[in-house]
C-alpha cells in the first residue's frame, strides 16, 4: 500500500473521530432546551446538580449512547450485507430484516401485552432472525444457491409478505396502532439506560462476527470463484457475516425502531474515504454511522421547535437524495 494512501486513511479516521466527538457534544447540548457545553462537562465529570445537569444525565446521555450503538450497528450490518450479497443497495431494510423486527413488535403489542420499549427488544430481535432465515431459505432454493440476485429478490419478497402481515394485524387490532406507530417511525426519544444494558451484548457479538469475516468480504468482492481460489470458504463467510448482520440489525432496530438509510448510505461513504479494504471500511462505518444518526437526531430537535422530528424521518430525508445520486451514477448494476 502506498504511504500516501496509508496516511490518507489515518487522517480520515482521525477526522471521523473528531466528527464523532462533535456529534456527541451536540447531542448532549442541543435540543428544545439548549445547554452550555460547560454545563454538559460539569454534569459528566463533576457531578453537577443543576436542573440542566440532571437533564443531561437522565435524558440525553442514554439517548446519545443508544444513538452511538444503533448507528454503529446499522452501519456495520449494512456494510456486511452489501459485501455478502455484492449488491450496493443492500441494507437491513431492503433485505427484510427491519420488517421482520416490525412484525415481532406488532405481535408483542397486539397479542402478548408488551407495552414497553424494553419488552419490545426480544420480539424485535426474534423477528429479524426469523426474517433472515426466511430470506436465506428462499434464496437457497433451486439451482445456483443463494446468489446475490436471489438474495435481493428473496429479501424483497419476504419484505412484502411481512409488511402485509404487519398491516393485517394493525387493521384488526386498532388499539395497537398508536403504540406501534411510536416505535415504527424510528427515534431515539424516550429511550433509557435499561435498553443499553439489554442490547450491548448483542451488538458486541454481532460486531465481532462481522469483523471476523473482513478478509472474506474482500475476497468475495472479486467473485465467488476467485474467493474460493484464494482459500476462502464462501459459505462460511456468508453465514458468519449474515448472522452478525442479523444480530446487529435485530438489536439496533429493537432499540430505536427501523431507522432508514444508515445501513445503505454509510458503507458507501466509508468506502469512498478509506477504499475497499473491509479491515478499514468496517471501523470507518462504525464511526460514521453514529455521526449520521446523532446529527440527524439533533437536526430533528431544532428544525421545528418546540416539537421534534424523529431521527428516522431525518435520516430518510438525507438518504433518499443519496440513493437517487447512487442510481444516477449507475453504481447499481443493471
Amino acid at each position: 500500500m502506498p504511504a500516501a494512501f496509508r496516511t490518507r486513511r489515518v487522517l480520515a479516521t482521525s477526522a471521523a473521530l473528531v466528527a464523532l466527538l462533535v456529534a456527541v457534544l451536540l447531542s448532549l447540548a442541543v435540543g428544545a432546551r439548549a445547554i452550555a457545553p460547560t454545563t454538559v462537562l460539569d454534569a459528566l465529570l463533576h457531578g453537577g446538580t443543576s436542573p440542566d445537569a440532571e437533564v443531561v444525565r437522565q435524558l440525553r446521555v442514554p439517548r446519545t449512547v443508544i444513538g452511538l450503538m444503533v448507528g454503529a450497528a446499522l452501519a456495520l450490518a449494512g456494510t456486511a450485507l452489501q459485501g455478502i450479497t455484492r449488491n450496493p443497495i443492500a441494507d437491513p431494510g431492503i433485505l427484510g430484516l427491519s420488517q421482520g423486527s416490525s412484525v415481532g413488535v406488532v405481535l408483542a403489542i397486539a397479542f402478548f401485552g408488551v407495552h414497553t420499549l424494553t419488552g419490545y427488544v426480544w420480539f424485535a430481535f426474534a423477528g429479524a432472525a426469523l426474517a433472515a432465515v426466511a430470506v436465506h431459505a428462499v434464496a437457497s432454493s433451486g439451482r445456483g444457491g443463494a446468489t446475490p440476485v436471489k438474495l435481493a429478490l428473496g429479501g424483497a419478497a419476504i419484505n412484502a409478505l411481512l409488511l402485509s402481515v404487519t398491516t393485517g394485524i394493525l387493521t384488526t387490532r386498532a388499539s395497537a396502532l398508536d403504540e406501534f406507530r411510536f416505535w415504527q417511525i424510528g427515534s431515539l426519544d424516550g429511550r433509557d439506560a435499561q435498553i443499553v444494558g439489554q442490547i450491548w451484548p448483542f451488538l458486541l457479538v454481532g460486531a465481532v462476527l462481522v469483523v471476523s469475516v473482513a478478509r472474506g468480504l474482500d475476497a468475495l468482492a472479486l467473485g465467488e470463484d476467485v474467493a474460493k481460489g484464494l482459500g476462502q470458504r464462501v459459505a462460511t463467510v456468508r453465514i458468519v457475516g449474515g448472522v452478525g448482520a442479523t444480530v446487529l440489525t435485530g438489536a439496533g432496530v429493537a432499540a430505536a425502531g427501523p431507522v432508514a438509510f444508515v445501513g445503505l448510505a454509510v458503507p458507501h461513504i466509508a468506502r469512498a474515504v478509506v477504499g475497499s479494504d473491509h479491515r478499514w471500511v468496517l471501523p470507518m462505518a462504525a464511526i460514521i454511522g453514529p455521526v449520521m444518526l446523532l446529527v440527524a437526531d439533533v437536526a430533528g430537535r431544532i428544525v421545528f421547535p418546540p416539537g421534534e422530528v424523529p431521527a428516522g424521518v431525518m435520516t430518510a430525508l438525507i438518504g433518499v437524495p443519496f440513493l437517487v445520486t447512487l442510481v444516477r451514477r449507475k453504481a447499481v448494476p443493471a
